[in-house]
């Protein structure tokens, strides 16, 4: 046994385990069952060219000297990222806890209530920080939180008579630029006309749907949002405001002046810079807008037993119902990073923050008074953390990158400084020693911050915030770390055992992969620092595309959307990009599968399609003759088809090729949907069946953990005839020489968790990789066949074989009175998260073990699963008192003085005698979702004003 491959710790089952495995699904090899799995046609002649694979002692000293190529500078460029501390209870004990970062999105709310209630807590933190009425549980920057608040305001103006046909928007020149790219980038294809202008100049006409401000601007510069609100409200404007989050803390709240949506990045609270990202963007808006909020929702409902649950909330305005009806593709969050700043403020509480920011604007203040003395012209007339300094930008960047130090020069005679909660005495001197130098004065020596103020009375906070318990307990480390362990306890992660979710491939998030986030020489570094300063990130980022545009057979990568769906709509505007330069502007038709996910009609639609469904046959391929008919129908328009390969349900298609070619032939472009790359790398891939571009789930095939429902990347990977439209930067060039704008805020995404894909792959290699998929395929085709007799498969290819994933069908137990959703919650107490359930096709499940689960783990589920069928079989439709209508059963149940249930509390709580050893108890019973929204809660009111309400 080689004790130095990653791969023997990456993957599940051992090598006498596969032999047996092999014995169960009648096959006498892993090629054998390949061959009769993947269809000839596609397979790939080659191996994949990649480096040699690494062992984890080697990839850890490989990852150390390379995060050194990095120049950790002090960093004051601002725009929308700062240097912060992570307090070190919540980097132990959230970031680095597999509790918290391989838990899955928590659809299923029984086993996710810890995970629930820090998101209430970051949802609460938001509301009371903003001011609104209701806030979602994070979206994934402020940038694309800018552009989803800008489609939600246009969504809300179509049902307003006034407002019928009006499609201008008003930006402010002073937001951000990377949030201007990316409205530019989302406006286009939907339609809205984006006007730039300074705010004190804007004639508030009838002319306009809607506005956005940045509170305090790009320069720092603080305006009157008050009043520019109110003429707005005036004339029937709805207002966005993007807000630092910390500066709420001084300024008074936009939701008081009557913004009907804020939107910006928690950042600020605690989360490392990572040269970009993942960050926790927030959403906050009125409760009038509740259906058209993008993404998730926490909301307080109750469980069979009346007592106080968490869920997720109104889930019918999401993509995967509305489909090409949705206003938003969003369907994930960034769940860990929420987390961590939801935690920050339970660590510091108002006190503390407001000491935080207090300190960093007396900090400006005081630089900006020093200068001044000197004879340093200091723009701005209201700020809080940024000044903007008239000096020769080229001479103060010369000295101060001498000195390590960075600051952001928008024009030559222009230096911005943003100071942060790091910022020290010694920091300021040796700031004002490089304008001392800049400027030939002699240089003011400071000894300390001075209280100051430099926000105009009109706009100062007034209003309390953070005044529940949970922001007024946990102060110190002891009671703090207890607090996350007590929530970790109510949660079901990988760390427990396995979730086997279809389409979401939870597969191993390893060690060795995840530690590098914690190494200061990768978090510490600001997007947009010069190139020459981001060596490290350039090498690995430059190495991972390359690694990706092998493994897809493409041209080229950009590492920029980071969500699946970022992804999706990425690859639709490079698409069309690609029409618009062959002068194609008509090609606008996209075909969709049936059973494609939600977001893909969601996403065809924001990038400016129109969606034609195309049918499935009986055995749920897609029906070539229907597609051939609708691409030759629609030839003269048709821009692209959306399709998932294996097939959404879990099939290799052995007419793939003849797809993609009869698209090719009627002009259009195949984009891949990359959710099933698990079933393709090293064996075929997107480019060998014929598609032009593909967005990957680094959250799933490549080993980004699911941080409870994010973070997520979704970098697209493209043939040569789309590298020149890759999207770029406003601020760092990326993309072609053709670049549509921006995608997401960052040049290259969520930056710092593609070190876990970097190490995933160069750890795996070429055999390990291949490996790695082959095992899926044997692991779900085990329990394909372990399950037989008891589940009925719905879908299998041509010789009766599994992809990587496969469907059970649980609607023929309804004459016994059993849904699909009472198997779920009766899997919980059998220690299981359920699969996925009723996608892509309702009363079913789709089972995917992926290649990190061992034989007896997959053992136990199936003999969990082989149990519950003889429940199912006992049960009966004129008595739902059985014990999957009443799972899941709580320890309070169980040890309650009365059971007045037909069956034992044994049969309840251990009905196989494995769970014995390794409990979970769901800390409450079923929810009742449809309370839930009828009387939405979506902040942590003490449960009486619920009661009270009710």
């Amino acid at each position: 046994m080689n004790t130095n491959a990653f791969a023997l710790r990456h993957i599940g089952p051992r090598e006498n385990d596969q032999k047996l495995m092999l014995q169960t699904v009648n096959a006498d090899s892993i090629e054998q069952l390949i061959s009769e799995t993947v269809p000839a046609p596609i397979r790939l002649k080659k191996e994949l060219q990649l480096d040699e694979a690494m062992t984890e002692y080697e990839y850890s000293n490989h990852i150390n000297t390379l995060s050194k190529l990095n120049k950790t500078y002090k960093t004051y460029i601002g725009l929308g990222y700062h240097p912060t501390i992570l307090p070190a209870v919540i980097q132990r004990n959230v970031l680095e806890n597999p509790g918290w970062y391989t838990a899955y999105t928590p659809y299923q709310a029984e086993i996710a209530q810890g995970r629930l209630e820090a998101l209430l807590n970051f949802q609460t933190m938001i509301t009371d920080l903003t001011g609104m009425e209701l806030a979602n549980a994070s979206l994934l920057d402020e940038s694309t939180a800018a552009a989803e608040a800008m489609s939600l305001l246009f969504s809300v103006r179509a049902r307003d008579q006034k407002k019928a046909g009006i499609c201008k928007f008003f930006v402010s020149d002073a937001i951000l630029p990377q949030t201007l790219s990316l409205l530019q980038t989302r406006a286009t294809p939907i339609g809205i006309e984006l006007v730039i202008g300074t705010e004190a100049t804007f004639d508030f006409s009838s002319d306009f749907f809607g506005a956005i401000l940045q509170y305090p601007g790009k320069d720092g510069q603080i305006t009157d949002i008050k009043t520019f609100i109110e003429k707005a409200n005036a004339n029937n404007i709805k207002v966005a405001v993007a807000a630092d989050i910390l500066s709420l803390v001084k300024l008074e709240a936009p939701g008081k002046f009557g913004a009907d949506v804020v939107v910006g990045t928690t950042q600020r609270f605690g989360i490392p810079m990572g040269y970009g990202g993942p960050h926790a963007a927030y959403f906050a808006t009125k409760e009038a807008y509740k259906r058209d909020i993008p993404g998730r929702i926490i909301g307080v409902t109750k469980d069979a037993n009346g007592n106080r649950a968490l869920r997720m909330a109104l889930q019918t305005r999401e993509q995967h119902i509305k489909r090409d009806k949705a206003t938003s593709n969003i369907c994930t969050a960034q769940v860990l990073l929420a987390v961590m700043a939801g935690m920050y403020a339970v660590y510091h509480g108002p006190k503390g923050l407001t000491f935080i920011a207090n300190k960093v604007h007396n900090a400006a203040s005081t630089l900006a008074d020093a200068l001044t003395k000197m004879g340093i012209e200091q723009v701005n007339t209201a700020f809080f953390d940024t000044i903007q300094l008239k000096a020769n930008a080229s001479v103060v960047k010369t000295i101060a990158e001498q000195r390590e130090v960075n600051f952001y020069y928008p024009n030559d005679t222009t230096v911005t400084v943003s100071l942060n909660e790091t910022t020290s005495v010694k920091d300021l001197n040796e700031i004002i020693s490089i304008f001392a130098e800049a400027e030939t004065k002699p240089a003011v020596t400071i000894d300390g911050f001075t209280d100051a103020n430099n926000i105009q009375n009109s706009i100062q906070r007034q209003t309390s915030f953070l005044t529940l318990d949970v922001f007024n307990t946990h102060h110190s480390e002891t009671e703090l770390m207890r607090y996350v362990k007590g929530l970790e306890r109510k949660d079901l992660a990988l760390n427990h055992s396995m979730i086997a979710l279809g389409s979401c491939t939870m597969k191993l998030n390893a060690a060795s992969e995840m530690l590098p986030l914690s190494n200061p020489n990768w978090g510490s570094i600001h997007p947009f620092v010069p190139i020459d300063q981001a060596e490290g990130y350039q090498q690995m980022l430059k190495a991972l595309e390359d690694q990706l545009t092998e493994i897809t057979g493409f041209a080229g990568t950009s590492l920029q959307p980071n969500s699946g769906a970022q992804g999706e709509y990425a690859g639709l505007m490079v698409i069309r990009a690609y029409h618009e330069s062959r002068e194609d502007h008509h090609r606008n038709i996209c075909l969709i599968p049936s059973s494609a996910h939600g977001t893909n009609p969601a996403s065809a639609v924001m990038a400016g399609m129109k969606v034609v469904v195309t049918k499935a046959d009986e055995n749920g391929n897609i029906d070539i003759d229907d597609l051939r008919e609708k691409a030759e129908l629609h030839k003269d328009n048709l821009a692209a088809l959306m399709v998932t390969y294996p097939s959404t349900h879990g099939v290799y298609e052995s007419g793939i090729k003849n797809i993609t070619q009869i698209i090719h032939d009627n002009g259009g472009q195949v984009y891949m949907d990359g959710a099933n790359m698990n079933a393709q790398v090293g064996l075929t891939n997107p480019g060998n069946i014929g598609a032009d571009v593909c967005h990957l789930n680094l959250h799933k095939t490549f080993a980004i953990p699911h941080g409870g429902g994010g973070p997520g990347v979704g970098p697209i990977c493209v043939a040569k005839q789309l590298v020149p439209f890759l999207p770029s930067n406003p601020v760092i060039k990326t993309g072609g020489d053709q670049a549509i704008t921006a995608i997401s805020a960052a040049p290259f995404g969520s930056a710092l968790v593609c070190l876990i894909s970097y190490g995933y792959i160069k750890m795996l290699a070429t055999e390990g990789l291949k490996k790695s998929t082959e095992i899926a395929i044997l692991n779900a085709n085990y329990i394909k066949h372990r399950l037989q007799g008891a589940y009925e498969t719905l879908y299998s290819g041509e010789q009766g074989r599994a992809a990587h994933e496969m469907i059970i069908d649980c609607r023929p137990f309804k004459e016994n009175g059993i849904e699909v959703v009472d198997i779920a919650k009766r899997l919980m107490d059998y220690g299981f998260h359920a699969p996925t359930v009723s996608f892509p096709v309702a009363g079913t499940m789709m089972i995917e073990p992926t290649e990190s689960e061992s034989k007896a783990e997959m053992d136990r589920f199936c003999d969990a699963m082989i149990s519950i069928r003889k429940e199912i079989d006992a049960a009966s439709k004129d008595d739902d008192n059985n014990p999957l209508k009443n799972a899941p059963h709580t320890l309070a149940m169980l040890t309650s003085d009365e059971w007045l249930l037909p069956y034992s509390r044994e049969k309840a709580a251990y009905p196989l005698d494995y769970v014995i050893d390794n409990k979970f108890w769901p800390s409450v019973r079923r929810v009742d979702d449809a309370y839930g929204d009828r009387n939405l809660f979506c902040t942590c009111a003490p449960i009486e004003a619920y009661v009270e309400a009710n």
